[in-house]
């Protein structure tokens, strides 16, 4: 039962161990957070079209829940940017403009339907289905998302209330067009505060600039004003604790939700999951992706309930609270009683922040997401997945972020597809002087005569049958001499279906007649176990089955069948 409570509740495990010494780290983890995550969690609200405080919402009791169950010691979990995005994506379409009060409806119960399916997905044992979206799609995804998030707060920048889309090049064109209209004191905030973000990230990313920042451009519009000179400010923040409230929904929701939700939940669990595990690494211990997912599940049924946008964990508030000296779940609890003490006593004193400066944080957040590196590191290593990249990248800017998501499956989906049907193979030769065989397109080898040696890099299954077959052939015409005898090196084979299985008897029968030999070498128990089962092993011999490909070549040299 012991064993049980501590993987199901993983809090449990750092509590009974937890040391006097690590509360320093945790305590000054949790308020860094906090300070970084109040104007953040605002932000991101109001990129998700929602009002600010719903943010602040979403950053008490999702935290004190991913506590409780995570088993990331470092993760912050709460807004993120990728997430609005795609709840402001999915339910601006849903939602006449001006009409917020369905706006904040939907988007309660699109937080409910995502813990719903991350929480069943980690009690099936589903974390596994995140792998079909492969890191170079996740980078130009990322990449292209956060080009449309950061031009989507132009008009805070520039105080001009431009259209709603995720059309990049129309929010600049329009802004340009509309360069008369212009706010010069909103922008001068906004330009002045991303660089003031910039100056201060480069100095140290623990110093809370986006608080700071906060701190002084409301203190700059309540003594000169601006409000009144055109600078749209937040005004009123409601006071208090979430209420708690059922969310509130009928089947045409649902319907119309469910494609969001389910984008959400991949999309912030993958964002969740790669921070987490390489924090983990580099920490020495190991996150479950499973209990992971009904964590982060729980804490948005959780929030669902006391009127929270969807949550997950965050890459930059993770990163501070690591730097900060997080050592527990014990900071995320401190930031969210942080956060819960300014939603009681501080909300007054954002009456004056300006639209602007929340946007001027999300823009330096989320321009950090551009993923050049990963550009410059694919061009130079594998130009198959920069090819991935950029197909997914020009996707998400052209047709949307929901539409990027389900292209970059797509994509992943079919070129798993296209490298399992069409695997590396190569042809073997005897290394000069050695009992190696290796590579003849890569390594000097001694000729093979009417032997052909080859070696195929994946499982053998229905769906590279063919490619298995025209590979024979194909390396046949290639050899100087007649084919007489063919190896097999089956070290990298590690399933064999049906399909396969019956292709290797007709291909031992069609050699068969040609008089030409087929030789194994390396197989894997499983492997022969099914040769064993379907025949094809008596079919050809014991004498046809080698420990390696040396004993094998030097049999068929010696005229051994």
């Amino acid at each position: 039962m012991k064993f049980s409570v501590r993987k199901w509740i993983p809090i449990v495990d750092w509590l009974l161990s937890y040391q006097p010494k690590q509360l320093r780290g945790d305590l000054t983890a949790g308020i860094t957070t906090a300070v970084m995550l109040i104007p953040q969690a605002m932000a991101y609200a109001m990129l998700a079209g929602l009002p600010p405080v719903i943010g602040l919402y979403a950053s008490i009791l999702p935290l004190l829940v991913y506590a409780l169950l995570g088993t990331s010691r470092q993760l912050a979990v709460g807004p993120v940017a990728m997430v609005a995005l795609l709840v402001s994506s999915g339910i601006g379409a849903m939602v006449s403009p001006g009409d917020i009060g369905r706006y904040v409806t939907l988007t309660i119960f699109l937080t409910l339907l995502v813990g719903i399916i991350q929480f069943s997905m980690g009690l099936f044992r589903l974390g596994f289905l995140t792998n079909f979206l492969s890191h170079p799609v996740i980078s130009g995804f990322t990449s292209a998302a956060a080009l449309i998030i950061g031009f989507s707060q132009l008009k805070h920048i520039v105080g001009i209330n431009l259209p709603r889309t995720e059309n990049v090049l129309a929010l600049i064109i329009e802004s340009l067009r509309r360069s008369s209209e212009i706010n010069l004191i909103t922008l001068s905030l906004g330009i002045g505060c991303i660089l003031f973000l910039l100056v201060l990230r480069r100095i140290s990313p623990l110093i809370p600039g986006a608080l700071i920042a906060v701190i002084i451009s409301s203190l700059l519009v309540w003594g000169f004003k601006l409000n009144q000179l055109g600078v749209n400010i937040v005004a009123d923040v409601p006071a208090g604790l979430p209420p708690f409230s059922m969310p509130v929904f009928d089947l045409h929701d649902i319907q119309g939700l469910l494609p969001i939700a389910l984008t959400i939940s991949f999309v912030g669990f993958i964002e969740s999951i790669a921070i987490g595990k390489k924090i983990a690494s580099e920490k020495g211990y190991e996150v479950d992706s499973n209990q992971e997912l009904i964590a982060l599940g729980a804490a948005n049924i959780v929030g669902a309930f006391f009127r929270a946008m969807p949550v997950t964990g965050g890459f930059s508030r993770t990163a501070v609270n690591k730097d900060a000296g997080a050592n527990t779940g014990l900071a995320g609890i401190i930031t969210a009683l942080v956060i819960t003490i300014a939603l009681l006593f501080l909300t007054p004193l954002l009456y004056f922040l300006p639209k602007a400066i929340l946007g001027a944080v999300i823009m330096v957040a989320v321009f950090g997401l551009v993923d050049l590196k990963e550009v410059k590191h694919l061009w130079h290593i594998k130009k198959e997945d920069l090819a991935l990249l950029s197909i997914t990248f020009i996707a998400t800017l052209t047709f949307g972020v929901k539409q990027g998501v389900f292209s970059g499956i797509a994509l992943s989906m079919i070129w798993f597809v296209v490298k399992t049907t069409r695997p590396h193979y190569a042809v073997l030769g005897k290394l000069p002087g050695r009992d190696d065989y290796r590579n003849i397109n890569s390594h000097q080898t001694e000729p093979t005569g009417s032997l052909l040696i080859i070696r195929f890099d994946a499982q053998f299954y229905y769906g590279n049958v063919s490619f298995l077959k025209e590979t024979f052939k194909k390396a046949e015409i290639t050899m100087q001499s007649p084919l007489k005898h063919i190896i097999i090196d089956a070290s990298s084979i590690n399933q064999l279906d049906s399909s396969a299985d019956t292709a290797l008897h007709e291909i031992t029968r069609e050699y068969g007649k040609r008089n030409i030999g087929l030789y194994f070498a390396n197989l894997k128990g499983p492997v022969l176990d099914v040769m064993k089962r379907s025949g094809l092993y008596d079919m050809l011999g014991e004498d046809h089955f080698f420990m390696n490909v040396h004993e094998a070549a030097t049999a068929v040299s010696n005229g051994l069948r």
